[in-house]
């Protein structure tokens, strides 16, 4: 079973349909929006400052989602794929977005909607990457536009499969 342990007064939300693999682990002020999965190894550290996650997002194996006291938040929107061991702290993350294996992205950075942050991809603090467009490389920088329509289903393709791997562990 998954530790949900509340802190500072704090504990956890979690929405409904939501699978919390055994061994992930959310803390204090985290919401977590309907349809979404939080997979093995995965850490919600919403200790030092809050943590919203919308629908249908999935967070795989080993990653770690943290903030900084009294100065970053975490925002991620609807539809949201944050792929095995990436970081994320303190950062926004819009609606319709895949963040790749391995990459990090730094407080107060700004992922635009139907956008791409490609595996080990590092995304420094205060960036504002360009909604429907491609980032990779260490810094990250724009690779490419593409089409909203593209990513849209691309994205809107792993959201749901995600979904569906997580029924799996209902049965």
């Amino acid at each position: 079973m998954a530790l949900i342990k509340s802190v500072r007064g704090f504990t956890p939300k979690i929405g409904k349909n939501v699978f919390l693999a055994d061994n992930a682990t959310v803390i204090g002020d985290t919401e977590i929006g309907d349809d979404c999965s939080i997979w093995f190894n995965t850490v919600l550290r919403g200790d030092v400052n809050s943590i919203r996650i919308g629908n249908k997002v999935n967070i795989q194996d080993g990653t770690v989602l943290h903030t900084l006291y009294q100065k970053s938040t975490i925002n991620i929107g609807n539809n949201v794929s944050i792929g095995h061991n990436a970081t994320i702290h303190g950062a926004t993350i819009k609606d319709n977005v895949l963040i790749g294996i391995g990459a990090t992205v730094l407080d107060h950075a700004v992922i635009g909607s139907n956008s791409i942050i490609a595996a080990n991809a590092l995304v420094l603090t205060g960036t504002k990457i360009e909604p429907n467009s491609v980032y990779a490389g260490v810094p990250a920088k724009k690779v490419k536009d593409i089409e909203p329509q593209q990513t849209k289903e691309m994205i809107e393709k792993i959201a749901n499969n995600y979904l569906m791997y997580a029924g799996w562990y209902k049965e």
